[in-house]
């Protein structure tokens, strides 16, 4: 208790020893270019605005100055005047005649940038210590309503956007420079296993059907409990984290080539749940002989020699249950930091919590789906979320879900890039087997059963860089594996190679 005593003590003595950092005269060299020649402003102003002057009349004439040149009218001493005639603080440094000496001691409009960098740089600085300032003061108050976990988060979210507040802003590019940017896009694809823009799913008609998992796009993977979204989401994680590969980019940078570092939150099932899923399709050993321990010991050699292959697959698991999605943002901002981020995985977007709950779960949905469409902008990768589908499915003859039946948001449909559907018929058709006396109704059913066995579909209800429509997958319960599904004509090409 006596350390938290004195801790406001030694705050003070910080405040008082530490000089917030400036530099007066590169604020007036700076504001003297724009009087002098006002389309310095348009050089400078991506990069710096009135909050970013340390003394606060230099904050003044930099505002006016821009209200002005917004408006097409000149920026001049003369024309300055008349709005700093009774401005105190102008008069403490000798009226409207400093204004005539800062157009007297301009730079040249080449080293304008150069300035405005150092100025945005300095304030940067000012606002780190700030920021240091104000945490240390929160963390000694310890009546506050915000505990140390929040503090932390949103000290992060602060730093974190203090670190990008000078990229945001990138104004108009050249076509020429779109278009170096599309070809690099293109050529990256083009090296890339099987040709895609995006990362590989793993699965070739999945990717064929999307071009790969694009960069800053929010993919949405619903479905109804039991038909397979955690397995689908959890082979695409295994798949991608397993092909990792590093190499030179196009900018002569490392960087990743082919697959990427996974990060996977599991609201729902533990860590341990989600490691023996990926363990029992990576060594074919039935999950639920995994969970048992029933396993010959040619079985249990499998999966142990898959233990160690995966050991240094790049797949982060979060199993931290009803995180809220600054949280959520503030954890994959710091994965991406430490070990890097390719993709983000959701399992499922429901038990996400939203700020404010009080609003209605509809906002609070709506406030999730945006702030994941944020994460995967902010960080460039695609994030994959999982979703439930309403009850309604299960009212319809024709179980196959659509964009109507996402549940408690339309922002979902609304914020995603692509939705898809997993459905399983085999599911539903298991449950409609007819009792035992009923030899004809049991001879359909298996006729049915054995045209969907170990099938899947997954249906692209929504997708803004192509069309939509259907891919069929395999499915193999017993390992919770979806794979690609193997089509007729291509086994009658196996069969004549065999022959």
């Amino acid at each position: 208790m006596n350390s938290v005593n004195t801790l406001p003590g030694s705050l003070e003595k910080i405040q008082s020893t530490v000089q917030s950092p400036h530099n007066i005269e590169a604020e007036q060299q700076l504001l003297g270019a724009i009087l002098l020649n006002n389309e310095v402003f348009d050089r400078v102003s991506s990069i710096i605005n009135s909050d970013h002057f340390f003394e606060p009349v230099h904050k003044r004439i930099f505002e006016t100055s821009a209200s002005r040149i917004g408006k097409n009218l000149l920026v001049s001493p003369v024309t300055l005047k008349t709005y700093f005639e009774d401005d105190e603080g102008l008069q403490e440094l000798g009226g409207p005649a400093y204004l005539v000496k800062l157009q007297g001691s301009s730079i040249s409009s080449f080293a304008a940038k150069d300035y405005a960098q150092m100025i945005y740089d300095l304030a940067v600085r000012r606002e780190l210590i700030l920021l240091g300032e104000e945490i240390a003061l929160n963390a000694v108050d310890i009546q506050t309503d915000n505990g140390p976990d929040e503090q932390i988060v949103d000290a992060e979210q602060r730093l974190y956007n203090l670190s990008e507040g000078g990229k945001s802003q990138t104004g108009f590019q050249s076509f020429l420079s779109a278009v170096t940017d599309a070809v690099n896009a293109a050529n990256l694809a083009y090296q890339r296993d099987g040709g895609l823009a995006g990362i590989s799913s793993g699965l070739a008609d999945i990717d064929k059907k999307l071009g790969g998992l694009h960069k800053s796009d929010l993919l949405i993977i619903a479905g109804r409990p039991s038909m397979g979204k955690t397995s689908l989401a959890t082979n695409i994680a295994f798949n991608i984290a397993k092909s990792h590969k590093k190499g030179p980019l196009p900018d002569g940078s490392e960087g990743t080539i082919n697959g990427g570092c996974v990060g996977f939150f599991s609201l729902e099932m533990s860590s341990e749940q989600l490691a023996a899923r990926v363990l029992s399709e990576a060594a074919e050993v039935s999950s639920e002989q995994i969970r048992r321990g029933d396993m010959t010991e040619t079985e249990f050699r499998r999966f142990v020699e898959a233990a160690k292959t995966l050991e240094s697959c790049p797949l982060f698991i979060d199993d931290t249950p009803a995180l809220p999605i600054s949280q959520l943002s503030a954890r994959a901002r710091r994965l991406k930091r430490t070990h890097g981020l390719d993709i983000l995985i959701v399992d499922y977007l429901q038990l996400v919590r939203g700020t404010n709950s009080k609003d209605g779960r509809v906002n609070e949905v709506s406030e999730i789906t945006q702030g994941l469409k944020a994460i995967a902008k902010e960080l460039d990768i695609p994030v994959i979320a999982l979703s439930q589908l309403s009850r309604q499915v299960e009212n319809r003859d024709d179980k196959r879900p659509q964009l109507a039946d996402l549940r408690e948001s339309g922002s979902i449909e609304q914020d995603a890039d692509v939705v898809m559907f997993v459905y399983r018929e085999e599911y539903y058709r298991e449950r409609e087997k007819p009792g035992d006396h009923d030899l004809e109704g049991m001879l359909k059913w298996q006729q049915v059963m054995e045209s969907v066995h170990g099938k899947a579909e997954i249906i692209i209800g929504k997708q803004r860089h192509g069309p939509i429509g259907s891919v069929e997958l395999s499915f193999e319960g017993q390992f919770t594996r979806f794979g690609n599904l193997v089509k007729s004509y291509q086994k009658n090409i196996e069969s004549d190679t065999i022959f």
